[in-house]
């Protein structure tokens, strides 16, 4: 509530006796409290009265509340609901444009203040599951998805405790940070969250206490005003696009302000889970069970910013921070270790007689660091001095710490260097290496050019045998097509789009040992496909070629992904260049913007297998890169352990690679302690799944889910593919301005014409999460599941499959998840206020009959009366958020309809006020949400 008390709102409420939650309402009711406290004193950002903007305020909530009341258990709309909305929607439209964005931007900071309370109330309740004891050394959490837990279950099972030690070192989790437009808060609006999350963390510490003073208490509550006020006052709107280089610093900012105390500190409290279990053999000090690297400077598919110069700056100012990070915490270490005992080998690296032999050898190690951030921030050739490869600083921290066991140190050995060794095997001297990704047709474009001015014909003509045959043949021999810079002379015959491609691959040979990481082609369809970029590398003469990843999308190319790799692992050429190692992409968001969610992930599991079974008949080893999305029609789980967990047996295989995308980073890695948290889980899902006992599903499971893919994916594309959906999509969502958000560099289309299949998953997605309808998460699944549960027997067997197999389930649950998030009632205000075709209002009303089957079916196959009934986490937050969504829905929709019809295009206060009220609504409701994209 935005009500505020008598007394000043406080923090620190007294709540004995009351269960675990309660501290998170009155968190949220404190939060609430001073934000309205500062609306009442301070008005709107252009000094509106603030007695009338509170008023207002309070007066929303009251009716949006009296309207959800109004509506039946069932969310289905009644006559007193629809009188009540028509009233709600006519207060709004006689505010306003200042109005609506004053009212748009209080319940959009609640919602974002109560993700922040419900943030920290996450760590409070992780912090009381710490173990200890005779059960482990409470390290970790003592649940099921920590390592802890994992390792205490393995232990009571019988597992080797060494080869469970060995299973740990093999693995490698890679996260990689992407910079898709899903982060919709400002940098600054950002960090003034971390700041209150740190006085809530404040609040606490003084509790424990028990005897905090009032002086105390008043420091952390007027601190939280001050930030609330502060937030009030400042603009949340971006008002330009963040350039590539934007993008890649918000990555870099979270490596460096939390990753990089975060990954050793993990490692250290995963280190004792280890001794624990395994009777006192932990992890080396070069132990990499997790790593990072990122797309934010590499991705330049669809994104004409992501040009070569811009990937040689991003690495550039990547290799320059690492190297000054490392150099900062190697002077810490020297300024510690003035032991004056030292091994052999280490006095024979330094000057004879050398008083502290490790502090001079250190100390040098620093300043061989900062010289390699200057060459790395500036330009020429680097300096004798730079570290170039991790392996020499490896080299030489070992020096120090081999020779610290030596002299009896051990415990000195096993601490802050040992951190710094790990942050050295996570995260190197290149910090977060970039990927390169680009669509496959930018490459066939390339060697088109490339034959013809060569006089060889029309590569893009060829057959496919014809590209394979030529690919093999010059991969084959040692003289390169075109000399160094050819293509620069001839810009007839090599357009700007193809010297980009050329261009690119100069600039990857040009980086040093570990900048880059993968070369990924977006829209691969055929093995020549994989080929033509490996011969774009060699004609470039990179030295050490970037391994390439073919990335499967559409339901298409994940059915021929398995054609298209035996193709290649038939190739004796292509054997020789990949050693034995193949990395393939599964596109999770693609596949369900093509097929609908449920036949999407069947051909995502089925591809997986069969890719698997083909890699290891050939003696490949197989690593699956997963391009997931945070919401679950992009592939999304919020419960990782299980999501993990629900993979085909015998595909992950302690190697997993994954996407972290946009607001998911912050969600997931925005504080340390959630960091080493989530780094916790994604290592304790690939240590469990690699030891669980995985059967395969039963034939007649994989032929009823086949069967249901089928259904699911007719009655999806059946009703995207309608003629009336595009206009209808563009018309009852705000998909055409999410452009004006300035979330993201890169344009919101692959082509500026098209329908959906030309709109990339993200703004698909988003649109639809804005108008509360969800639809890509369900869409087909409910006509699928129906359908089966009126045959004899159907039901029976769904419910066997979805008890006894969990990547069936785990599908359902997060179905189950999306439609309790969604509001028809709200999507059809939107369709009334928005949609003037009545044809088009037709389908709409098509699709919201669609959303009411599967809601019945859903709660028919889980016997749940109530939409994810035993999630009480996610009742109790759409409980408390709901009102305040629904608010912003109303508001969006009144400025969408004002922007629509105004006749007046150009500038003026009103114009600026409705525009901001427009994009207010759409960050609050992605906040209140929880995702984006």
């Amino acid at each position: 509530s935005f009500s505020t008390p008598d007394a000043e709102p406080t923090v620190f409420r007294d709540l004995k006796g009351t269960d675990f939650g309660a501290r998170l309402r009155s968190d949220v009711r404190s939060l609430g409290a001073s934000l309205g406290g500062c609306i009442l004193a301070r008005g709107g950002p252009d000094g509106a009265d603030p007695g009338p903007v509170y008023d207002r305020v309070e007066e929303m909530r009251r009716r949006t509340k009296r309207w959800r009341a109004s509506m039946e258990e069932s969310r289905r709309p009644t006559e007193a609901s629809e009188a009540e909305l028509k009233e709600l929607a006519a207060y709004v439209a006689e505010l306003s444009a200042g109005e609506m964005r004053d009212v748009a931007r209080a319940f959009s900071h609640f919602l974002a203040l109560a993700n922040a309370a419900e943030q920290h109330h996450r760590l409070r309740h992780l912090r009381t599951r710490t173990g200890g004891g005779e059960d482990g050394p409470g390290a970790l959490y003592n649940k099921r998805d920590s390592c802890e837990g994992v390792l205490k279950e393995l232990a009571e099972r019988g597992a080797d405790a060494e080869a469970v030690r060995e299973t740990i070192l093999q693995q490698q989790v890679e996260i990689v940070l992407t910079a898709h437009p899903t982060e919709v808060n400002r940098r600054t609006i950002l960090d003034k969250y971390q700041r209150l999350h740190e006085l809530l963390a404040r609040a606490d510490r003084l509790r424990s206490l028990g005897h905090a003073g009032n002086y105390q208490q008043s420091l952390v509550d007027d601190g939280i005003r001050r930030e609330i006020a502060s937030l009030w006052q400042s603009d949340e709107v971006s008002r330009q696009k963040p350039t590539v280089q934007d993008e890649a610093l918000q990555g870099l900012h979270v490596v460096e302000n939390v990753l990089w105390r975060a990954v050793p500190s993990f490692l250290r409290r995963l280190d004792a889970a280890l001794r624990h279990a395994t009777g006192g053999r932990g992890l080396p000090p070069d132990a990499r069970p997790l790593k990072f690297a990122s797309w934010m400077g590499g991705d330049r598919d669809g994104n004409p910013n992501v040009t070569p110069d811009v990937t040689r700056e991003i690495c550039r100012a990547q290799r320059a921070r690492a190297a000054a990070l490392f150099a900062d915490d190697v002077a810490d270490l020297a300024r510690g270790l003035s032991h004056a005992v030292a091994s052999e080998e280490l006095r024979s690296r330094v000057p004879p007689g050398t008083r502290e032999p490790a502090r001079v050898f250190l100390e040098e190690v620093a300043g061989r660091l900062r010289d390699t951030a200057r060459w790395a921030e500036g330009e020429g050739d680097p300096p004798v001095r730079a570290y170039l490869d991790t392996t020499e600083l490896q080299s030489d921290l070992m020096v120090v710490h081999r020779s610290l066991e030596a002299t009896g140190n051990a415990l000195c050995a096993a601490g802050e260097l040992t951190d710094v060794l790990r942050n050295l095997a996570a995260f190197g001297l290149a910090l977060v290496p970039l990927d390169v990704r680009q669509e496959s047709s930018r490459h066939t474009e390339a060697l088109d050019c490339l034959t013809r001015h060569l006089g060889l014909g029309s590569y893009a003509q060829w057959d496919e045998d014809t590209r394979l045959t030529w690919l093999g043949q010059k991969l084959g021999e040692r003289r390169p097509l075109l000399r160094e810079g050819e293509w620069r002379a001839f810009p007839d015959t090599f357009p700007a789009s193809v010297a980009d491609t050329l261009e690119t691959q100069v600039m990857i040979a040009e980086q040093g040992p570990g900048s880059l990481g993968a070369y990924v082609i977006s829209q691969a369809t055929s093995a020549s496909d994989v080929l033509a970029v490996m011969l774009l590398q060699k004609d470039a003469g990179v030295k050490k070629p970037l391994r390439v990843v073919p990335l499967f999308e559409t339901l298409g190319d994940l059915k021929g992904a398995s054609k298209t790799m035996e193709k290649l692992f038939q190739l004796p050429v292509y054997m020789g260049m990949i050693q034995g190692k193949q990395e393939i992409m599964v596109g999770y968001s693609d596949s369900a913007k093509d097929a609908g969610r449920l036949a999407a992930s069947w051909a995502q599991y089925e591809t997986q297998e069969e890719l698997a079974k083909l890699a290891k008949s050939h003696g490949v080893e197989l690593t699956f890169f997963h391009g997931k999305g945070g919401t679950v029609g992009r592939g999304g789980n919020p419960a990782t352990f299980d999501g993990i967990l629900a993979h085909a047996p015998h595909t992950i295989n302690g190697r997993f690679r994954i996407t972290e995308q946009g607001e998911m980073i912050m969600k997931n890695f925005g504080e340390r302690e959630l960091a080493e948290r989530t780094l916790d889980i994604f290592t304790a899902a690939v240590l469990a799944e690699g030891h669980a006992p995985r059967p395969p599903p039963a034939p007649e499971w994989r032929a009823l889910v086949e069967r249901l893919s089928r259904l699911s994916c007719d009655a999806y594309r059946g009703a995207v593919r309608d003629p009336r959906f595009v206009d209808y999509f563009r018309a009852a969502t705000p998909e055409r301005e999410l452009a004006n958000l300035n979330i993201g560099s890169r344009p919101a289309k692959r082509r500026a014409e098209g329908g959906v299949e030309s709109l990339r998953a993200i703004p698909w997605i988003f649109a639809w999460m804005q108008t509360r309808l969800n639809l890509p998460s369900w869409l087909g699944v409910g006509e699928a599941l129906h359908a089966v549960m009126e045959e004899e027997g159907g039901e029976e067997k769904l419910r066997d499959m979805y008890e006894g197999w969990d990547a069936f389930r785990t599908t359902v649950d997060l179905v189950e998840m999306v439609l309790a998030k969604s509001e028809p009632a709200m999507f059809g205000h939107y369709e009334t206020s928005l949609v003037e075709d009545p044809k088009a209002r037709e389908l709409g009303k098509t699709l919201r009959e669609m959303h009411a089957r599967t809601e019945a079916a859903v709660k028919r196959l889980t016997r749940h009366e109530k939409l994810s009934e035993n999630n009480k986490i996610l009742r109790n937050a759409l409980e408390v958020r709901t009102p305040y969504i629904d608010a912003l829905n109303i508001l969006q929709v009144e400025a969408l309809r004002r922007i629509r019809n105004r006749e007046e295009k150009g500038e003026g206060g009103e114009k600026t006020a409705l525009d901001d009220a427009l994009l207010i609504t759409i960050n609050g409701v992605a906040n209140g949400m929880g995702n984006t994209g």
